[in-house]
């Protein structure tokens, strides 16, 4: 048979990779041919339309809103999460050739259906769509976290030299203008400005672009420009990222809705244009203006003081508990909550390093990291309780595992969750309650140990992510020992004696 495919995940990187993989192999594996479109954070190459026409059925590996869906109309379908895909591909695609088995044929001598008939619909619950909506809020929100959140870091780390003194401040209280007005480009403290305005100015997008993405993904086109305009209310009003996701729920509802509305043939062409953006963004403004802002902001300003009046030993238990999160699912969405959490509470940091924000966005990046390097660790110490496939994936999960990528345990996980994930919890929860203690903070949100220079007491920062490795390798190798029988060692001591003869 042959089968097309999409995948996609919330941040668009190894999910939405790795699930491609998997299906493309456990359709070689099978005997068909397996085409994946992978809609990632690069984009997306769209399959082509004979490929599709070829196809008997269609695979859909993804947490967030298949774009396009229209073209794979008329074909039996499954429609799957992106972490189904990855960790049991097998699986999926026999779900798959049995749909396609128990499609009804079509009738002598009928000629097929329009690939682009009609939308295909999707059988799944209101939990797993709103969690859609949401993750795809949350995947075009991350690149202006990223690059706003780096930046902004950057500049105060140039303004420490810059200035000698309160650099942090001195950034701040240079004025924008100053820029096109009286730019000098030898001067340090002009550049570190120019980095912290230009970094200040794309993280101002974060909640607009949650909310309005939100909204994208419940009604499409139609409900950008009103998701934009409630974000950036919720943020004027003081809602925060809360604000945003009610405001991209309710923009992207009124707009589907409105989308939906039987007119005259007269007033369809302006809908999409004038009247669903008009009618939505006003609607959006008085709820956020009279009704929403206000509750959020008491909940926005609660959980600020909540976190802020954490000190000392009370952010421990914080820490632990984020640590956890980040190692339960790698990448999934009680990690991405844990992440978001943290990301979004940096724009309170105003780029101090000692601020409870970067303490949390310290510790949940340290944990994060947790995973993958005590992969690589354990591959590298007690090999011989891992596949050749295995040692080979732990090499590169020391890069995977230093760049803040969790998801290079992946693999890892999928074969062996029982015994791997809760190994991981214990690295992650270490790794977070000591990052707390030592007071590391972080005002960038990703970057792992190539961001160091950016981290408040990095050394101690360093000693509890490699503690946290320490303990969380040492539990792989104790929970893939249970059960283990002297006979399997002997047996993997032989296979590679014999490959290493081979080998020569």
């Amino acid at each position: 048979m042959k089968f097309v495919a999409v995948s996609s995940c919330p941040t668009g990187i190894a999910h939405t990779y790795m699930a491609a993989e998997a299906l493309e192999q456990a359709g070689r594996a099978a005997g068909h041919e397996v085409v994946v479109e992978t809609q990632g954070a690069a984009g997306s190459q769209p399959l082509d339309p004979a490929v599709i026409a070829a196809a008997d059925g269609v695979i859909y590996a993804a947490d967030l809103e298949v774009q396009n869906r229209e073209r794979f109309a008329g074909k039996p379908f499954v429609d799957v999460g992106v972490k189904k895909a990855v960790h049991d591909a097998p699986g999926v695609l026999a779900a798959a050739i049995a749909a396609v088995e128990a499609a009804p044929a079509p009738s002598s001598g009928a000629a097929p259906a329009p690939v682009a008939a009609a939308p295909a619909t999707r059988t799944v619950g209101v939990g797993t769509r709103i969690r859609q909506y949401l993750m795809t809020g949350v995947s075009y929100m991350l690149p202006f976290v990223a690059a706003g959140g780096i930046l902004i870091a950057l500049g105060f780390m140039l303004s420490s030299v810059a200035w000698a003194e309160n650099g942090a401040i001195e950034v701040t209280a240079v004025p924008a203008e100053t820029l096109w007005t009286a730019f000098q480009w030898t001067n340090l403290e002009h550049w570190a400005v120019l980095l912290f305005q230009t970094g200040a100015l794309a993280f101002g997008f974060l909640v607009p672009a949650l909310s309005a993405y939100i909204a994208y993904a419940i009604a499409d086109r139609p409900g950008i420009a009103p998701g934009f305009v409630g974000g950036a209310i919720a943020g004027l009003v003081g809602a925060g990222f809360l604000g945003g996701i009610a405001t991209g729920f309710i923009a992207g509802f009124v707009a589907l809705w409105l989308a939906r509305r039987a007119v005259p043939k007269g007033f369809r062409g302006i809908m999409p244009v004038v009247v669903i953006p008009l009618v939505t963004t006003l609607v959006v403004g008085i709820a956020t203006f009279l009704v929403v802002g206000p509750p959020m902001k008491a909940i926005n300003d609660g959980l600020s003081s909540w976190l802020n009046g954490l000190t000392g030993g009370a952010l421990v238990p914080l820490g632990i508990i984020l640590g956890l999160m980040m190692c339960f699912d790698l990448g999934g969405p009680v990690n991405k909550v844990a992440y978001v959490f943290a990301t979004t509470g940096l724009a309170n940091a105003a780029g101090d390093a000692a601020a409870t924000e970067a303490r949390v966005m310290a510790a949940v990046m340290a944990a994060g990291m947790v995973p993958p390097l005590a992969i690589a660790l354990a591959t590298s110490v007690r090999g011989r309780l891992f596949t050749e496939a295995e040692r080979e994936s732990g090499k590169s999960a020391w890069l995977l595992g230093a760049s803040f990528i969790s998801e290079g345990a992946i693999p890892f996980a999928a074969a062996d969750p029982l015994r791997m994930l809760p190994s991981f919890m214990i690295g992650g929860a270490v790794t977070g309650g000591l990052t707390m203690a030592v007071g590391s903070g972080l005002v960038a949100p990703h970057g792992g140990i190539w961001v160091t220079p950016l981290i408040s007491v990095p050394l101690l920062f360093l000693l509890a992510l490699a503690a946290g490795t320490v303990v969380s390798a040492l539990a792989v190798v104790i929970a893939k020992n249970i059960g283990r029988s002297p006979q399997e060692d002997v047996l993997d001591e032989t296979e590679s004696v014999a490959a290493l003869a081979g080998s020569r």
